[in-house]
């Protein structure tokens, strides 16, 4: 049986998943002001509806009509969507080896003195159990 293919959230896209999953139901211009409020580029109503249109046709997003207006709420919980993400980059960039990938990125991220503790108690933890 083939494996059921997660779908594949845009750069564009993004943003207004992380303020659907932040609170919903949303309507578009709910979703649009808050949009405009984090970015710079200040996107249009119309860029916004569209994206929306999109994200419901790959089934990230759901809708239900109230009155002459949709309510968007996320299909897909976020923590599921990244877990699924960050394990199709291990397979596809480390080839399932989470080491490499780990010291990749402590050795070209700056990390304050708290995320260098937390890591290390990830890791004795991980070693414990």
């Amino acid at each position: 049986m083939a494996k059921k293919s997660r779908p594949s959230i845009s750069r564009a896209e993004w943003p207004l998943m992380e303020i659907v999953w932040e609170d919903s139901p949303l309507t578009a211009m709910d979703v649009t002001e808050r949009a405009q409020l984090r970015s710079p580029k200040r996107p249009s109503p119309q860029t916004i509806k569209t994206l929306l249109g999109r994200l419901v046709r790959k089934g990230v997003l759901s809708y239900r009509q109230q009155g002459n207006r949709y309510l968007y709420s996320p299909a897909i919980k976020r923590a599921e969507y990244v877990t699924a993400e960050s394990e199709s980059f291990l397979q596809r960039i480390f080839m399932g080896a989470a080491g490499p990938l780990l010291a990749h990125f402590v050795n070209r991220t700056d990390l304050s003195a708290e995320e260098i503790a937390r890591l290390r108690q990830l890791l004795d933890d991980k070693e414990a159990s």
